[in-house]
């Protein structure tokens, strides 16, 4: 039985969905004004594996996870941009699918885009005022009282007091309150608005997914995923509201969504996945070593950076270095070796198989893929020793199960390798035909005694990184 990580509870819990067939899982995703960066990337990939494991399970799953397209910063670039905000976050949303594609996610059940749901905001805001937990300041803005709401901090950990002293808190003589965060902001000259019955504005960043999210999934669900920087301010505030606007007759004992235990919750498990460092410092524009996942790409395999995600705990720091992704390239081509002559359609893994067993009682713990992919190592090992095709499918079936082995191995380990994929040499003058016709020159020269010839193609080929590997069969090639 799968075991997680809350958040909430800060304990690995047993993970009982409301309905026992159905999981509903909401990820906050991207705001879409610049291109995915490597922190994004790990969110794909964890919450990838996620729902992906969810539905190897049995589940029936629906996943959403959301993009806000209006936003401060997407505002901003636009300006910056002369171009329409619309024009701006449909260019970056075609940058962020083709990214997600390319590390092999999988799209979500639902996508919703903020600007889609602002009448399910409004909704919601009324709820709040009506509720008494929602004010309109005298600067027009529309805030959440945060001291009405009680267990304000339950996720976080933060106490008021410890906020009130000036954590993360900026003055604003509007606020009744420094802690109160908005829920519509009142239109300013130039910026898009949309009508509303507080007057012209566009919503506060946080009631965009509680929005969303009680929309397409309802009041209450069960799994809630993010980046560990999420969690503070803003899956805070997505609780404090969420559960502020619910009705008094959802809150009552026995309520459809109570969490295990009897408490009434909007979301039963929070999922936030670690920081990303690169180097062991923090990523950052200003300290030159920000990443895009385009730039990775350029110089790594996609399916290299996955494996490289996949192989630590998602709740667990992931360094970022060119030798951790070089190593997660030599495993990669380890697995693609092991698979030579394995069909790509296997089907599905036969979970009552020795090391299917050991790889769910690992998924099933808090999705430790790190320890998975070492079953994956230990089935190529056997599979290596035995020769036993059974276990070369097993090996190909339970990778996809994460995402990963899922090419022809000779393409993989025949393809040029990203970072010299376009440069003239390795790249162009030994394209696989040059590469065939080398190894027919060397294969007569070798028939023919001249055995100075032979190996002097082979050492040819070895400084452009081809090595040739003999068998009985005949000689096959790969790429170093």
């Amino acid at each position: 039985m799968l075991r997680l990580y809350n958040t909430l509870t800060r304990t690995k819990e047993t993970f009982v969905p409301m309905d026992p067939s159905r999981v509903r899982m909401y990820v906050c995703g991207m705001t879409v004004y610049d291109y995915c960066h490597i922190g994004h990337a790990r969110v794909m990939v964890v919450f990838d594996v996620v729902q992906r494991w969810l539905r190897a399970s049995g589940y029936q799953l629906t996943y959403v996870r959301n993009i806000t397209d209006i936003d401060d910063k997407i505002i901003k670039r636009a300006v910056e941009n002369g171009e329409s905000m619309s024009a701006l976050t449909e260019r970056f949303i075609g940058f962020m699918d083709e990214d997600a594609a390319a590390l092999g996610v999988q799209k979500p059940d639902f996508e919703p885009r903020a600007t889609g749901y602002i009448d399910d905001m409004h909704a919601m805001i009324a709820k709040l005022e009506a509720h008494g937990l929602a004010y309109k300041a005298k600067d027009g803005d529309v805030n959440f009282s945060v001291r009405r709401f009680p267990g304000y901090g339950k996720l976080s950990g933060k106490s008021l007091d410890d906020l009130r002293a000036g954590e993360r808190v900026q003055v604003d003589d509007a606020k009744q309150d420094p802690l109160d965060f908005v829920l519509w902001k009142c239109a300013k000259h130039g910026e898009p608005f949309w009508p509303s019955p507080w007057g012209n504005g566009r919503p506060g960043w946080h009631i965009e997914c509680s929005a969303m999210g009680t929309k397409l999934l309802g009041e209450r669900f069960d799994i809630h995923g993010g980046g560990m920087d999420l969690q503070f301010p803003h899956h805070e505030n997505e609780i404090a509201q969420s559960e502020g606007a619910m009705s008094e007759g959802a809150m009552s004992e026995g309520a459809v969504g109570a969490a295990p235990g009897g408490e009434k919750r909007f979301v039963n498990y929070w999922m936030h996945n670690g920081f990303v460092r690169v180097d062991e410092e923090k990523m950052s524009k200003s300290l030159g070593n920000f990443f895009t996942i385009r730039d990775v790409l350029k110089r790594y395999d996609p399916e290299v950076v996955r494996l490289f995600v996949i192989r630590a705990h998602y709740r667990s720091p992931l360094n970022y270095s060119d030798h951790h992704l070089d190593d997660a390239r030599s495993s990669l081509a380890r697995l693609y070796t092991a698979l030579k002559g394995v069909p790509l359609e296997v089907g599905a893994p036969d979970w009552n198989e020795a090391h299917a067993k050991r790889f769910r009682e690992v998924m099933d713990d808090d999705f430790n893929t790190p320890e998975a992919v070492a079953v994956l190592f230990d089935l190529a090992n056997e599979f290596n020793r035995s020769k036993d095709e059974a276990l070369g499918r097993q090996l190909r079936a339970l990778a996809g199960v994460l995402g990963l082995l899922g090419r022809d191995s000779m393409a993989f380990l025949q393809a040029v390798p990203a970072e010299v994929g376009g440069d003239a040499g390795a790249g162009e003058t030994y394209t696989p035909e040059a590469i065939q016709s080398l190894i027919k020159s060397r294969a007569a020269a070798k028939k023919g005694r001249d055995f100075k010839e032979a190996d002097r193609i082979r050492d040819e080929l070895a400084k452009a990184g081809i090595v040739l590997e003999d068998s009985p069969a005949g000689t096959t090639w790969r790429r170093a």
